[in-house]
């Protein structure tokens, strides 16, 4: 038998059959949306392989407790978002359960304690939320942001030894399930992300034919999803975005009840064969421009040309996002910066290659480490300044 130290999450919906019975075309429907759109991109970007689906039931493989924990919090703080328009009693949630053990494979498939643990640790878990073990906490300790709360050692169905469980607390993500008086009232705004955050909201078809409707909503969605590929960046989903279809655009407030700092806002205009996209990404918080693009083409191919905009708009954000986070954490007091933010004041000055500003960038980078030793880029940085130290003649030997 083939064995292995594996990190699986059991994940279980909440109510299943009460959801069914009360709306079984309409829970189907918004499920697979649900894991088409985002859930099974999680799993993906977190290196997360399906084992099986049991009806309303997930197990998942992750190749550390780290992505699995950190896959099911992006998870559990985005549903509320995802279902937000969903009347309460009606709302699907999902439970976690997570365990780090020994599994035995066969073929594409798992076995074992390990599963059986993680499978019983769910059953523990409140609805939207997550239950880890013991083994799995001990190897998240330290290593994440997040709070768990200790459970206390729990005797588990079919399991002869006693468990520790802990649960894992879902915050600071973007909540944007408020009810219609705090809407109306101007509700406080959602804390942000401990990375750059963006909405992508759905481009405007400014051609007046309908029929190209479909084409500025596939630009919209395309980005979406492939800026969700960038593990550095806090993306909302689609479900979320589109609710701002057709309304007027007060980039701020569309920010602030999605939790978010970043808005990319764009247009798209036919004329005969020729179609023109424009695309902006703006700082909420300030209002400034960060970066503005048009783009035309010939409408030869239609989805050759969706393809190619939506890269090279992804292409040009991303980068143009790392700029802004550097030049706000360069404007920021160190005292008030996390691991990121340290990180990126550092790159601010490593990219201006002169000797005193290598030696800050070094110092920062130093600091970024402490404040979270599990944070990679901060050591990369810190190795470059060290490079960039001694390749630049500012060792002295």
């Amino acid at each position: 038998m083939e064995r292995r130290l594996s990190a699986i999450l059991a994940a279980d919906m909440v109510g299943y059959s009460r959801l069914m019975e009360a709306d079984e075309v309409g829970t189907i429907k918004r499920q697979n949306a649900h894991r088409r759109e985002f859930i099974d991109l999680a799993f993906k970007r977190y290196h997360g392989r399906i084992i099986k689906e049991m009806g309303d039931g997930i197990l998942v493989e992750f190749p550390s407790v780290v992505e699995a924990v950190s896959c099911a919090v992006d998870i559990q703080r985005a549903m509320p978002v995802r279902e937000a328009d969903v009347p309460e009693s009606r709302r699907i949630s999902y439970r976690f359960g997570i365990n780090l053990g020994d599994v035995v494979v066969k073929g594409e498939d798992i076995f074992g304690d390990g599963v059986n643990v993680a499978a019983r640790l769910e059953q523990l878990s409140k609805p939207g939320g997550i239950c880890i073990s013991g083994t799995a906490y001990d190897h998240i300790e330290g290593r994440t942001e997040f709070k768990c709360s200790f459970l206390g050692e729990q005797k588990l169905k079919n399991i002869s030894r006693p468990i520790r469980a802990y649960s894992v607390a879902v915050t600071a993500g973007p909540q944007k399930a408020m009810d219609e008086k705090e809407k109306s009232s101007g509700g406080a705004s959602l804390t942000l992300p401990d990375k750059p955050s963006i909405a992508v909201l759905p481009f405007e078809n400014m051609s007046g034919d309908p029929e190209q409707e479909y084409f500025s909503d596939g630009i919209s969605e395309d980005i979406i999803t492939e800026l969700s590929r960038f593990r550095s960046l806090f993306v909302i989903a689609r479900n979320s975005s589109f609710t701002y279809k057709g309304q007027a655009t007060d980039v701020q407030r569309i920010a602030a009840e999605l939790g978010v700092r970043y808005v990319l806002e764009g247009s798209i205009r036919k004329a005969g064969s020729r179609i023109r996209v424009t695309a902006q990404l703006i700082d909420a918080l300030s209002r400034n421009h960060v970066w503005a693009e048009k783009y035309d083409r010939d409408l030869e191919d239609i989805f050759v040309v969706q393809d190619e905009i939506t890269q090279t708009i992804v292409a040009a954000i991303e980068p143009e996002l790392g700029g802004a986070e550097r030049d706000r954490a360069h404007r920021a007091a160190p005292d008030n910066l996390d691991a990121w933010g340290l990180y990126q004041r550092g790159l601010w000055h490593i990219y201006r290659f002169t000797a005193a500003d290598t030696a800050e960038a070094r110092s920062l980078f130093e600091l970024s480490t402490k404040a979270d030793p599990s944070f990679a880029p901060a050591w990369a940085g810190l190795s470059f300044a060290h490079f960039s130290n001694a390749f630049l003649g500012y060792q002295g030997d």
